[in-house]
C-alpha cells in the first residue's frame, strides 16, 4: 500500500462530507485476488442513486489521488436503508425516541439483547425501554446496537406521501 500512513476513514470522510453527506461508515475487507471497501453513506431525506454515485466517482478519484493501492479491490457505495448502526454517543443522542436493538457483550439484567424505544443517551450510558420494564446499558457493555425500523409506521408514512 503506497501510504499506509494514510487515514482511509478520514480521507473518505472529508470527500463524503465535500459533497453534502455524511460518513455512517467506511470498512475495508481484505480478501485474497480481491478486497472490497464498503463505504455506507446518508443525508437527511435519504441519499438517492445519483447522491450514491457521485460519491462512489468522488471517493474512487481522490483514492487514485492519494495513491491507495491495496491491490485489486472493489468500491461499493451505499446507504444505511432505514435501519442503521450506532456506534457513538452522538449516535444514540440523534436517536433518542426511536426503536433500537442493543446486543451486549456481557448480560445485563440477565438479558444479552434487548429491543425497546431509547429513552436517554447519558455520558456513560444510554437507558432503554423494553416490555420488560427500563434497562440501563453502559457504552463499554454495547457488542451492537441498530435501530429498528417500525415498518407499519413507514408503511403508512410512504401511503400518505404518494
Amino acid at each position: 500500500m503506497g501510504t499506509s500512513k494514510m487515514d482511509l476513514e478520514g480521507t473518505i470522510r472529508s470527500v463524503v462530507e465535500g459533497a453534502g453527506l455524511e460518513l455512517v461508515e467506511a470498512n475495508l475487507h481484505r480478501a485474497p485476488g480481491r478486497s472490497l471497501l464498503r463505504v455506507t453513506v446518508d443525508r437527511e431525506g435519504g441519499v438517492d442513486l445519483d447522491a450514491i454515485a457521485d460519491a462512489s466517482g468522488r471517493i474512487s478519484r481522490r483514492l487514485d489521488l492519494e495513491g491507495f493501492d491495496p491491490g485489486p479491490y472493489a468500491l461499493e457505495v451505499s446507504s444505511p436503508g432505514i435501519e442503521r448502526p450506532l456506534r457513538d454517543r452522538s449516535d444514540f443522542a440523534k436517536r433518542v425516541g426511536e426503536r433500537v436493538k442493543i446486543k451486549t457483550a456481557q448480560p445485563v439484567d440477565g438479558l444479552r439483547s434487548l429491543t425497546g424505544t431509547l429513552v436517554e443517551a447519558g455520558l456513560e450510558a444510554v437507558r432503554i425501554a423494553t416490555e420488560q420494564g427500563e434497562h440501563t446499558v453502559a457504552y463499554e457493555a454495547i457488542a451492537s446496537a441498530r435501530t429498528v425500523a417500525d415498518w407499519e409506521a413507514e408503511l403508512k408514512e410512504r401511503g400518505k406521501r404518494k
